[in-house]
């Protein structure tokens, strides 16, 4: 997963709660300007401490696994169906 990706996670994950950028910026203590970046793909790179900050408000965490340069998993393949 890259940055972009991740940022789409995170917009799909804060309008589900009902959220404005506000409210989680807010909610994860990082700037709404940084938030936005991240959301927008307009982000060349984030420190890990303010990711964790925001995922952790929107109950998310980060996981590390094998890459999978192969046919895709069952998780791959859900978290496709789900999107």
């Amino acid at each position: 997963m890259d940055l972009i990706e991740l940022g789409e996670r995170v917009k799909a994950a804060r309008k589900s709660k009902g959220w404005s950028q506000t409210k989680l910026a807010q909610t994860a203590g990082v700037s709404r300007a940084r938030l936005e970046a991240l959301e927008n793909a307009r982000l060349a790179e984030m420190g890990i401490k303010h990711l964790l900050r925001i995922l952790n408000a929107l109950d998310l965490d980060l996981r590390l696994t094998q890459l999978n340069r192969g046919r895709p998993t069952l998780e791959d393949l859900a978290a496709e169906e789900a999107r």
